[in-house]
């Protein structure tokens, strides 16, 4: 299985840039990696002593931060080397304060593996949730360097609870320790001989937990809104805008709707624009009179974090179809009930946050126009909805604590 692994990694590697042609994600991935080497011998020196984080993308650098606020506040003479494996990743973190050095990450081959290990020589490595990496985590072993999965995530159909399993389950044996986002995870891993695990939770609680703290006012945002009642529409697909519509077209006048897609390519905003009936506005090409519309699209990124401080409701996109949920805890934070489509047997915050009734699940435009009205009309309901999300994030902080206790 190891030798099949290898073949098609390298495989990939080497038919990539054919497909890439016609993908523009695709094209940054391969652009970028062509630029690591050159980038690592720049900004790393020899006598250098550094961290890795390696994050698939966006969602776990946001788990990564508060531990490497930590190590950066504990470690202040280290450099902080961060990876991404994803595009999307990558180009909307390149720049961010917290890192020293941040670039993707290289195919898993043996020969891509000992030459970014030899240029980045770190002293200590964090793999984020689930990037499990065989080459790269047999090498790590091989150079005796610190390895730790945090935030970890373990579902029992994963191929290293399989009986063909062996090499996968060989490659966590590179792990000092496992921080754990669940019990079930932990137990998992028992099953299979790993005891050096802690239960830990999700670092991104505590991250989300400090947005509160932070200066979340929008000028443009209150200027909008008037102080109408707000549904926050963020990271949406074209599934979940297919479930909004009937709401938004229908809804009251005292009702503001705030749409952040989660991608802002130009047609797709056409084509969501050309389907609403109310008044709207794109962040991107109205900044005076504000108060005039309904509707406000949010066609940029970074926003959206302080968006949900003004939500009275927040409908999280990614459930309605296959692409998966995207951040609950954001809008959570905030003590503001969340509506998701269907598709979220994978993400088990949501699946917590739901049986505690501090969200709700939808799978039809007349069920989200239902529960939309109730929220919006009910404030009794909206409210304590509300306080059980907020009760659910609070409850669920301290993850990073414990990552900090094992090594200070």
């Amino acid at each position: 299985m190891q030798f099949l692994y290898n073949l098609f990694t390298g495989a990939a590697e080497m038919l990539l840039p054919v497909p890439a042609l016609f993908n523009k994600k695709l094209k940054q991935g391969i652009q970028g990696r062509k630029k690591v080497s050159s980038k690592l011998k720049a900004e790393i020196r020899q006598k250098d002593r550094v961290v890795w984080f390696h994050a698939a993308s966006l969602g776990e650098f946001e788990q990564a931060v508060p531990v490497m606020e930590m190590i950066k506040k504990e470690l202040p003479n280290h450099k902080i080397l961060v990876t991404f494996f994803s595009p999307s990743g990558y180009e909307n973190k390149k720049k961010h304060p917290l890192a020293d050095v941040i670039t993707y990450l290289p195919f898993d081959t043996k020969k891509n593996v000992r030459k970014f290990l030899r240029l980045s020589h770190p002293e200590m490595v964090f793999f984020v949730k689930y990037e499990i990496w065989p080459n790269y985590l047999k090498e790590l072993k091989a150079r005796n360097i610190r390895s730790f999965l945090l935030s970890g995530a373990f579902r029992e159909n994963q191929i290293y609870f399989k009986s063909y399993g062996t090499w996968m389950r060989n490659a966590l044996t590179a792990f000092e320790h496992f921080f754990l986002q669940n019990r079930k995870s932990r137990e998992l891993l028992k099953s299979i001989g790993f005891s050096n695990t802690s239960l830990s939770g999700d670092t991104r609680f505590d991250r989300v937990s400090r947005q509160v703290e932070y200066d979340n006012k929008l000028d443009f945002i209150e200027n909008f809104l008037q102080g109408n009642l707000c549904l926050v529409a963020g990271s949406t697909w074209t599934e979940d805008e297919d479930y909004l519509l009937s709401y938004i077209n229908e809804s009251p006048k005292n009702v503001k709707i705030i749409i952040a897609p989660h991608e802002i390519k130009a047609e797709k905003i056409n084509a969501l624009q050309d389907k609403l009936k109310k008044k709207t506005a794109r962040y991107s090409e109205q900044f005076e009179d504000l108060e005039q519309f309904q509707v406000l699209i949010v066609d940029t990124i970074g926003l959206l974090g302080k968006i949900y401080s003004y939500a009275d409701v927040a409908y999280v996109g990614g459930a309605a179809g296959t692409t998966g949920l995207h951040n609950i805890l954001e809008p959570a934070t905030f003590g503001v009930p969340i509506v998701i489509g269907s598709n979220f047997s994978k993400f088990p915050e949501a699946i917590q946050l739901q049986q505690l009734a501090g969200l709700y699940s939808v799978a039809s435009a007349e069920e989200t126009s239902s529960l939309l009205n109730r929220l919006m009309t009910d404030e009794n309901f909206r409210k304590k909805t509300g306080m059980i999300a907020g009760h659910f994030i609070n409850s669920n902080t301290g993850a990073t604590e414990v990552v900090r206790k094992y090594f200070f």
